[in-house]
């Protein structure tokens, strides 16, 4: 087994190109391996120390987050916890404290879990990811990315170097919400994030919603149009409910599944909608709300 420790792109492109596998904060890496998952590659490549991973910038034109920003900052940050706010909603759910202070948001999408939290906000967001190989650089939507459980159809000498979100249109905000259980180190049995655009009278001009774990990857929910916000919610979660694909599980069965992620649905649109319109919903939905188990 062999380890190195990057301290630039290029020196992590180059191990990835001679095999081995980037590791972060590792906190799905290790665990995977501790419960058998799949076992620890060979190789490694430790990218926590290359400080371009770490940019956070912010134009007209959206903002770029860096692969290594971790989720603490994600939380906390004032321009994506007001301006991109279902990010912030996703990653203020991972884990733990430490495990919100060395995971990354690179990591979470590289990982390709349907359960994770920060997909779905990526996606109703429009965001894509950037990966660079010694060959260049291309940025690919998530709907292209995600090829399955654990899978991408990003190639071994690929590295996420960052995530790329368009800059939101005005009268618009987002929201992530989850069904758990307890409040620490859960995953999620469900979620929803939106995205709503309104009109000057309140109205919804845009949405989109996508569901986290009712399918073998985040999917988004098609068809939804304009209307009213109690209208559009209500349409909101029936689709939801209608396009989940959901398994049975030990956490929860599938027609659970596909009525809580409805619920789910239909209050994160309202989520976003409050925002939309200027009122204070913290970060996250969940704890403003009061979903999830008393602490």
């Amino acid at each position: 087994m062999s380890f190195v420790i990057a301290t630039t792109i290029d020196e992590a492109i180059a191990a990835l190109a001679a095999g081995a596998r980037p590791v972060a904060g590792g906190s799905d890496l290790v665990v995977g391996a501790r419960h058998g998952k799949a076992p620890l590659p060979g190789d490694l490549v430790a990218i926590d120390r290359i400080e371009e991973l770490r940019c956070l910038e912010f134009t007209d034109a959206g903002a770029c987050i860096g692969a290594g920003v971790n989720h603490h900052t994600i939380e906390h940050h004032p321009v994506l916890s007001t301006v991109y706010t279902g990010i912030s909603d996703g990653s203020a759910l991972v884990g733990s404290p430490s495990t919100r202070n060395v995971g990354t948001l690179g990591g979470n999408v590289m990982n390709a879990s349907p359960a994770m939290d920060t997909g779905a906000p990526l996606v109703v967001l429009g965001a894509e990811v950037e990966l660079r190989s010694a060959s260049g650089s291309r940025r690919v939507g998530l709907a292209e990315l995600w090829t399955g459980p654990g899978r991408t159809s990003a190639r071994p000498d690929e590295l996420c170097v960052a995530i790329h979100v368009p800059a939101p249109a005005a009268r618009s905000n987002s929201a992530y919400l989850r069904l758990e259980y307890r409040r620490s180190m859960e995953i999620a049995v469900v979620g929803a994030a939106a995205s709503v655009t309104l009109a000057d009278d309140g109205s919804v001009n845009a949405v989109r919603v996508a569901l986290t774990a009712v399918a073998p990857t985040i999917i988004e929910v098609a068809g939804l149009g304009g209307g009213t916000v109690a209208d559009v919610a209500a349409a909101a979660q029936a689709a939801a409910a209608e396009q989940a694909r959901p398994i049975s599980d030990v956490r929860a069965s599938d027609a659970y599944r596909r009525h809580t992620v409805g619920v789910m649905a239909r209050r994160a649109v309202e989520a976003a909608a409050r925002r939309a319109l200027g009122e204070p919903v913290s970060v996250p939905v969940n704890r403003a709300i009061g979903i999830g188990a008393a602490s």
